[in-house]
Parts: structure tokens; sequence; C-alpha cells
């Protein structure tokens, strides 16, 4: 899910197409030197062409920054579904993002509604030759040229016209040129036939369950080095090597509603994933969840105590709070800006802190997918204290300046193809008031019997969620939890219950926090907004609240399927023949 002051987080899924399984691919990486170095020729030659070779009455702007974006990719996925592999595929891509700057830093072509007039993406050659790349580059910059021209002619003429900004920062900020070739990502290697087996094996668990009617057990590998160089002196190349294995699987209760569940294990590679015996036991367990939710009471719309798991905390907290920390949303006429005038003021209770590291590979040996070792700007990677004992200390900043901030903190991210903005990496929360398990439960009982509620809900696992940010829009947001359960204040068992949805505005959710546990927990995804779909991961505490409303899913309309699966035995309800 994307779009401009709309932000989304899901589960990671994986898509493939193809017929033939397939082994590694490229033996050997390619060489850096040949591309960075063909790739900063090409630049210097442009920065010293462009602008220049124009008669007097034709004079074209030249550009003050100019930079070349090259991810360099190895990939390959298998998918398998109901015990038979469905699609595999190996993928050898080359994609460069140009981008172009006319005018000055306090105002170029990028500002306002026009930030992506900068950016032109244009596939690479895939073979090392300096030549074939350097002329690709050439168009490529050529037609960015044009682009950013258009853009910043648009510019000047909309700043006649239009009022005074309420944030007259300059649109793009002043940083020290980084320097950093490391070692190119390794080789993809994949035992293709084993995965092979292992995918048949978990996907066909599924037949032993009729009512679930869809699962997708997939596999991608992928192996990246992406390479940046800049007009002001900035070259890096950074390596990136990761491997996820995604079970989901489908079914839909009587009523007509639809549910499923998603399994994510992420790790640096292939060779690092579970291994198969706890692969199975989680698959089994996700099966089992699914019938009973089949069986589950549709819940009503609550609003009471509640306890978020860690994993769903995680996701509250990327969702409610780390969007509206991200330094582009307090600038613009669009953006609610939430938090924009309340830095030094307390946001979440004393006893919570919240932090962004993408310098973490692993939080307690479970691989995060928000690390990167330097931005989509060539900046370096650095922890940044956003949130010191409930106190706001600062944003999450590209290279966009903000009122607050004019310099990066090196969270300028992207998907290829689209412009940087400040992103969140990886979200740390830390609580310092912290209870066991058994205490929370308790503690939730009390505040239920205290608002005189018959029961509060426990939300046990989380699919995904969104943020509105807009000024244009109510400041809101949504979660989707997947398994959710009445905690009874009279001591009965608790209930499974499905069809919620969890409701709110930040700001009052976020201050009804009242304890956490002891135990992080995490949550590794792909989270879509106007920058792309890039990487994440949340880590939190599971915490307990005062007060969380929720509103019922969409029933839907559709019957379970009518026709039994095959092997399964109809019965004709005759007897005697």
């Amino acid at each position: 899910m994307a779009g401009v002051g709309f932000a989304g987080l899901v589960a990671v899924t994986i898509s493939s197409v193809g017929t033939s399984a397939v082994a590694a691919t490229r033996s050997e990486p390619a060489p850096a030197a040949v591309l960075i170095d063909t790739m900063e020729s090409e630049l210097h030659r442009a920065m010293s062409s462009l602008g220049n070779n124009a008669t007097d009455a034709t004079q074209q702007p030249k550009p003050y920054f100019l930079s070349y974006a090259v991810s360099d990719s190895d990939s390959m996925s298998l998918t398998a579904q109901f015990g038979a592999i469905t699609g595999s595929r190996e993928n050898h891509r080359r994609t460069a993002d140009v981008q172009v700057r006319l005018g000055t830093a306090a105002e170029d072509n990028t500002h306002g509604d026009h930030r992506n007039s900068a950016l032109t993406t244009i596939p690479l050659p895939l073979a090392n030759d300096s030549d074939a790349i350097a002329r690709t580059l050439w168009f490529a910059t050529n037609r960015g040229y044009g682009k950013a021209l258009d853009g910043y002619l648009k510019v000047k003429t909309e700043q006649q016209v239009r009022a005074k900004e309420e944030d007259a920062s300059a649109d793009f900020s002043s940083e020290k040129p980084a320097s950093a070739i490391l070692p190119p990502s390794p080789a993809l290697v994949v035992d293709t036939a084993g995965w092979q087996t292992r995918l048949r094996e978990l996907s066909g668990l599924f037949k032993q369950y009729p009512d679930v009617f869809y699962n997708n057990v997939a596999l991608e590998a992928t192996t990246e080095t992406d390479y940046f160089v800049s007009s002001e002196g900035a070259k890096v190349a950074t390596p990136n090597h990761v491997a996820r294995l995604v079970i989901v699987a489908r079914t839909r209760a009587a009523d007509g509603m639809d549910l499923f569940r998603a399994e994510t294990f992420e790790a640096d590679e292939v060779s690092h994933l579970p291994d198969q015996k706890a692969l199975i036991d989680k698959t089994l367990a996700m099966a089992k969840n699914l019938e009973a939710l089949r069986a589950a009471p549709v819940t009503e719309p609550f609003n009471g105590p509640a306890i978020l798991s860690g994993r769903a905390s995680a996701v509250f907290f990327h969702e409610v709070l780390g969007h509206r920390l991200e330094g582009q949303r307090q600038r613009g006429d669009d953006e609610g800006q939430t938090f924009t005038k309340l830095l030094g003021k307390q946001i979440l209770p004393p006893f919570l802190s919240v932090s962004d590291d993408p310098t973490l590979t692993d939080f307690h040996g479970v691989s995060l997918s928000g690390h990167y070792s330097y931005d989509d700007e060539g900046q370096q990677a650095r922890r940044v204290d956003l949130i010191k004992d409930g106190v706001l200390d600062t944003f999450l900043m590209s290279r966009l300046p903000i009122a607050s901030f004019s310099t990066s903190n090196g969270h300028g991210r992207a998907e290829t193809g689209h412009m940087p903005t400040g992103r969140q990496g990886n979200l740390i929360v830390t609580s310092s008031k912290t209870v066991s398990d058994a205490e929370l439960r308790e503690m939730l009982k009390a505040e239920a019997k205290k608002q005189g509620k018959a029961y509060g809900l426990y939300f046990e696992d989380i699919s995904s969620g969104f943020a509105v940010t807009t000024r244009r829009s109510p400041q809101a947001f949504q979660v989707i939890p997947l398994v959710v359960y009445r905690v009874y204040v009279d001591g009965r068992p608790d209930e499974l219950v499905r069809g919620v949805s969890i409701v709110g505005t930040p700001q009052a959710a976020l201050n009804r926090i009242l304890a956490t546990n002891d135990k992080q927990d995490i949550f590794n995804g792909i989270c879509g907004a106007e920058s792309g779909s890039i990487p994440v991961s949340a880590v939190a505490p599971a915490m307990l609240v005062s007060e969380i409303e929720t509103q019922r899913q969409a029933q839907g309309t559709a019957r379970p399927p009518i026709l039994p699966p095959p092997g399964t035995v109809i019965s004709t309800g005759k007897s005697g023949q």
C-alpha cells in the first residue's frame, strides 16, 4: 500500500513465475570497479557539460547536483502449493536511478509537489561493458535533465502566485560526502533441489485440512550490491544478502468472512533459515488456528482495555508513531504534522523510549529486515534516539530539511524508482516499567473490572496496518489483527474471536499505555509509502493499554467452497446401497 501521506506495513509476501527450478545464479559477483568507475566518469562528464553547451539565446541552467544510484542484484524464488512446486524463477537485474537538481539547494526543481521531477530510472546493461553502461547513463541523464528543467520552471512559476509557505526550509541539505567501497555481496548459492523438497513437504501439510482452500509457501533469496556516486564526491558501494520464507494460508467461515494466517522467516542467507522441524511445527499450528478461527464468534465493536503482544505492539508503534516521526511529514501544506510542534514535550508515558537503529543486523539472534549500512542518499546509517523517557527529541531525516532540523541523520530511504524520504529502519521500543506476562494479564483483568467490562482483549498476532498522515484526512490509523482473544474477568477460559480491526487516533492511543512486559518481540515486514516499498523491522514489548477501540472487519459475501476438495468422501445421504 502506498501513496502520499499514506503508509502501510504488511507481512512479507513473495510472488514467483516460471516453470523450471534453478540453482545458484552468477558464479561470481560483477567487478565493482567497472560499474562504479563508469558511473563516476560519466557523472563528471555530464556535470562539466550540461548547461554549458547551449548558445547564449538558449542558455540552460547548470545542475548543482547530480547522482547515480545503481542496484545490481541476483535473486531466485521458489513457490509451492498443496505439495507441488508452482513457480521457479531466477533474475539478474541492474537498475539506475539518475537524480538531477537544478536551481539551488534553497529552492530547486523538487520543491513542493515536484519532488519526483529530479528522478529518472532506467535498466542498465547486465554485462560489465563500460561503453554500454556509459551510453545508457548518458541517455538517462539527458532525459532526466529535461524532466528536471520542466519541474524547475513550474516551481518558479508557482512561487510567484502562491502564499508564503509555513515551513520555508531549503529543498536539499548540505552533507559531507561519504566514501565507502564495501566488498560486493557474495554470490548467490542455493540448494534448489533440497528446497524444492522442503517446500513440497510444508505446503503438503495443508492437505490434511479440507477447509484451507488456499496456501502458498515461498522462498526468496537475493544478493544485491548498491552503488552510489554524486557530484559532491560521494562514492559508496554496499552489499545486502537476504533470504525469506513466507507461509500463507486462507480459509473462509460459513458466514463468508475470509480468514488468513501468515508466518515470515528471515535470515542473512538461506542456510540460516529455521530447520524443517521448526517450520513444520509452525505450519501445523497455523492450519489448526485457521480451523479454530472458522468456528470462532465474530466480535462486536469494543472500547476498553487490551494487551497487545510484542508483535502486535511492534506494528502498533510502527503505524501509530513511527510514520508520524518521518521528517518530510513535518512540512508541506498537505501533511497533518501530528508531532511537529511537540519537540521537547512528552508524547509517550515517561517509562517508554523509542529509537531507530538501522545499524543492527539482528536482535537477540533474529535477523532484522530494516538493516542497512548507508541510506539511499549515500549517508551513513546511524542510530537515532527519537523519544527519551517519553519526550520527543528528533525526527527521521533524509536530505530534505525541515524547520527544526537542517541535516540528514541517515534515514533517506527509497525503493528503486522512487525519490528517497525519511523512513523507518529498525524501530526499537524500550520500557523501564516492565512486569511478567502473568502480572500483565492480571493488570488487564483488574482494568476491565474497574471499567465495568466483562472482558479485556488480547491481541496475539498481527498482519498489517496503515496510517493516514495527510492534513485533509482524519489523523487515524488502522491495524488488522489475526488472532484475538477475550480475557474474561470472572476467570472463564479465554475465548478466540474473529473479525477485529483496531482503529483510533495517534495521540489518544499513545497516552493510554499503562505498562509493558519484560520481553521485546520482533515484526519484520515490507512498508509501502511515497518513496516505495522497503524492508523494515519493529521491536517492542507487549503492552497494556487502558482503552483501545475496535470495529468489525468486512463480513464478505462469498460462501465457502461448495465442492469438497479432491480425496474427500462425499456423503449422498442414502443408506443401504
